[in-house]
């Protein structure tokens, strides 16, 4: 069991394509033609971005597909360094004036420092049409290299960095979900289909902290998978702080969200956390399915908390973090919310490549062919 749990720490991929085989479908049919799933992933997508911004109030900027090296505000993705960006090196002027630079694998503390490049004030934020590469996923129906992610982030102040506030923030991002999908089967009614049940109009909150106590002897994924079986929508907070049994729910990055800081549960119990993803149940794969990482945003005392932690003082020579240490940058809450997942649970489809083009390996083409899910080229 230990070693299911360590292993469990790496990510919420499959792991194989024999396992895979086995997870996806077996009497899988599309709702919708490719033509109609073009039309309804773009009337989903506008209505999202629109009502996130009037929800958060959060306007549209542009966002960097890649970054200098030097800058430090890549996103790293977990706390061991196991999952690298791609570099390369940009010769220019005959290498007299160079630039490494890596492609982003999400724009996290980048919009952390766009917050005060574009002025904004406690109450107002960004959204951004993030696109990334993240070349150490395994690639199954719902891990891709190509990752694409509405990444937004608003400016808060230090009362904000609290549990009723995240959770505020949440309800928000739940109901434009929920009025997407209802938006989204007016516009194309076959995606009403008994069987596939529309989303609660009630998401659950728990700790981390929790949820082991509920299922302690399970793997992360399955302590997800059997929560989500009582309750088909989860916000889980906490996610980075280790737990009890000597592990954290999942790895986090110690320089964006906020792990580290005590709370208290609706219960009256001592946790951990200002941070959490949304997971839902999803009844085309019959499994887990998560839509959106986000939390407050890490200040100077709780990043050297969480960096000293992870053995990552280092980071503190990066001018992303020195910029936090000095106050220069906001105090910030934001996340990121994965597009063609969303899109994926919205249009009732079985695997990513149906909304999203990218690469994927001859034998998943095959086995989802076979299996009469079609992948976009």
């Amino acid at each position: 069991m230990t070693a299911d749990k360590r292993a469990d720490l790496a990510g919420p991929g499959i792991g194989n394509y024999d396992e895979l085989e086995k997870v996806l479908p077996q009497d899988y049919t599309s709702l919708l033609s490719p033509k109609e799933t073009q039309k309804a992933l773009f009337a989903a997508k506008n209505f999202i971005e629109e009502n996130l911004c009037k929800q958060l109030n959060l306007m549209m900027v542009t966002v960097p597909l890649i970054v200098d090296v030097e800058s430090g505000v890549n996103d790293y993705l977990d706390r061991d360094g196991s999952r690298t960006p791609i570099e390369f090196h940009i010769s220019n002027d005959r290498n007299l004036h160079p630039i490494d630079a890596q492609v982003v694998q999400a724009a996290t503390k980048w919009k952390r420092v766009a917050l005060q490049r574009f002025g904004m004030q406690p109450g107002e934020g960004l959204c951004t049409d993030m696109r990334a590469v993240r070349k150490d996923y395994f690639l199954d129906h719902d891990h891709s290299a190509y990752v694409d992610q509405w990444d937004w982030e608003r400016a808060i102040t230090a009362d904000h960095r609290n549990l009723d506030f995240l959770k505020e923030i949440v309800g928000k991002i739940w109901k434009v979900l929920v009025d997407t999908e209802r938006y989204v089967q007016d516009q194309f009614p076959a995606l009403r289909n008994p069987k596939y049940p529309n989303l609660p109009e009630k998401l659950t909150f728990m700790h981390a902290e929790d949820l082991l106590d509920k299922y302690p002897d399970m793997p992360r994924k399955q302590r997800e998978t059997a929560m989500l079986q009582q309750c088909p929508a989860i916000f889980i907070i906490g996610i980075g702080w280790t737990l009890k049994d000597g592990y954290p729910h999942e790895m986090r990055a110690a320089d964006y969200d906020d792990w580290v800081t005590p709370t208290v549960s609706s219960e009256g119990k001592p946790m951990h956390g200002l941070n959490g993803d949304i997971l839902v149940w999803n009844h085309v794969t019959k499994r887990r399915h998560e839509l959106t990482s986000m939390g407050v945003r890490v200040n100077d005392k709780t990043l050297r908390q969480q960096l000293e932690a992870t053995g990552q003082l280092d980071f503190l020579n990066f001018p992303y973090h020195r910029g936090i240490i000095n106050h220069d940058l906001p105090l910030s809450i934001g996340g990121g919310i994965g597009q063609a997942r969303t899109l994926m649970l919205l249009l009732r489809k079985a695997h990513l490549g149906e909304v999203t083009v990218t690469v994927w390996p001859k034998i998943l083409k095959e086995m989802c062919a076979h299996k009469n899910i079609f992948v976009l080229e």
